[in-house]
């Protein structure tokens, strides 16, 4: 009598379950803290001046989701992703507008253009940066126009 195992699908499976996002909290639970807490001093400045513009343009909410800490009225009109040596700042425009500082613009929906922009310092929280924050709370009416 042969007493191998025959190779079957059930034999084959690892048995050891990948983490869920229902099972593993640290997967879905982040925090502007969290996301923050290795920036370094420089970083860390931008990052507070460039919230606290946000903020005085008005009424938002600002929450942390992945990898990134969004600002929305009703629908985002800026995130932050923190990187190592820089936050990648995305603000939606209704218009692809061509700026020295933003280092890439991409349409998103039929009338939004995501402006992508590299800030490493404090001193870069002004000029065409400010300008388009305003712009893009301005005009975000609070509704989704997709």
């Amino acid at each position: 009598m042969n007493t191998k195992k025959k190779n079957t699908k059930k034999n084959s499976k690892k048995t050891k379950k990948a983490s869920t996002p229902k099972s593993d909290p640290e997967l879905w639970l982040t925090t502007e803290k969290a996301l923050t807490q290795d920036l370094n001093d420089d970083l860390l400045e931008a990052w507070l001046k460039l919230k606290e513009f946000a903020q005085s343009l008005g009424e938002q909410r600002i929450y942390a989701s992945g990898k990134a800490i969004m600002f929305s009225k009703k629908v985002c009109y800026v995130f932050v992703r923190p990187k190592k040596t820089y936050l990648e700042v995305v603000v939606f425009l209704r218009d692809p507008e061509k700026r020295d500082d933003f280092k890439s613009v991409a349409a998103v929906s039929k009338n939004k253009y995501a402006h992508t922009f590299k800030l490493v310092h404090a001193d870069q929280v002004e000029g065409s940066l400010t300008d388009a924050l305003i712009e893009s709370f301005e005009k975000t009416s609070g509704q989704a126009t997709d």
